[in-house]
């Protein structure tokens, strides 16, 4: 193969429907690559073996049902409420919403009922299914922590144990972070959440705070600022929406990853909620 068969740092973003900025994040993640002179040049076939992306008509995944919309299925976390409403603002395809928590938003991605899957990066990834890889797009860098209706002193064990807490499922990413906290503070577990109130959303928790149905709440900062709560974190994690690389070239997946990547969808999440946006738009592919 001559050197002018191989791909510029520009034509394999567009082979994978990237930025070119990313291309050069991926190459530090594996891509392969050769250097000429001072550019990068790309083999088209290595660069689709080393993404798991099959050439067009090459089983390809079946195309949604008509009338039925493409899903993403999440938490219901506030940038991912501010993502539906850009996308419903432009020209793009809709995203229809599912509300589902780490595990069980990994577990419809995994069947292929839905196109996008909220996962808490880097905690607890699910396994790539086989024959299937998938490609992560980092949303946001949150705060997860209690809130309650006005600011509290109390140490971490006394202000959950024996309160009605509102938390989330044990499946749901945002314990993880809570169970961590209160092992390390000493805390018996069950005790802990003795009596807790499961809620599905962390719309359902911050409105069960502010209405006084519970005295503490397990979510996030965007969304304690919201209800007018008050907020004491207890972590940071980076939030992340798992694509299978098969459907990176789909119009709606691009659409996505281009809105991620724009400077007003960023400056809002930074301005209006206080979300870490420093890797927001950058797509990482799970180990092969």
């Amino acid at each position: 193969m001559s050197q002018s068969d191989l791909l510029t740092t520009k034509a394999v973003a567009q082979l994978l429907r990237v930025h070119p900025k990313q291309v050069y994040r991926l190459l530090r993640r594996g891509l392969p690559a050769a250097r000429v002179g001072d550019e990068w040049r790309f083999d088209r076939a290595a660069v689709l073996r080393w993404a798991g992306v099959r050439e067009p008509g090459a089983n390809a995944p079946a195309a949604e049902p008509s009338g039925v919309p493409p899903l993403i299925a999440a938490n219901g976390d506030y940038a991912v409420e501010l993502l539906l409403e850009h996308l419903r603002g432009s020209n793009a395809a809709l995203l229809g919403f599912v509300q589902q928590d780490h595990a069980g938003a990994a577990a419809l991605l995994a069947v292929g009922r839905v196109l996008v899957a909220g996962q808490h990066g880097g905690v607890d990834d699910p396994a790539d299914p086989p024959g299937c890889k998938w490609a992560r797009l980092h949303l946001v860098t949150r705060e997860i922590g209690l809130a309650t209706r006005a600011p509290s002193r109390k140490r971490l064990v006394a202000a959950v144990t024996g309160q009605r807490l509102a938390s989330r499922p044990s499946t749901a990413g945002v314990r993880r972070s809570l169970d961590r906290a209160l092992e390390q503070a000493g805390a018996d577990l069950a005790g802990a959440y003795r009596g807790a109130l499961e809620l599905d959303s962390h719309r359902s928790v911050v409105l069960a705070v502010a209405s006084g149905s519970a005295d503490v709440g397990l979510t996030t900062h965007a969304w304690a600022g919201a209800a007018g709560l008050s907020f004491r974190a207890l972590a940071s994690e980076s939030y992340e929406l798992a694509i299978p690389v098969a459907r990176l070239g789909d119009a709606r997946v691009v659409a996505l990853c281009e809105l991620c990547q724009s400077g007003l969808f960023r400056r809002q999440l930074r301005d209006r909620f206080g979300y870490g946006v420093d890797r927001t738009g950058e797509l990482r592919f799970s180990p092969a």
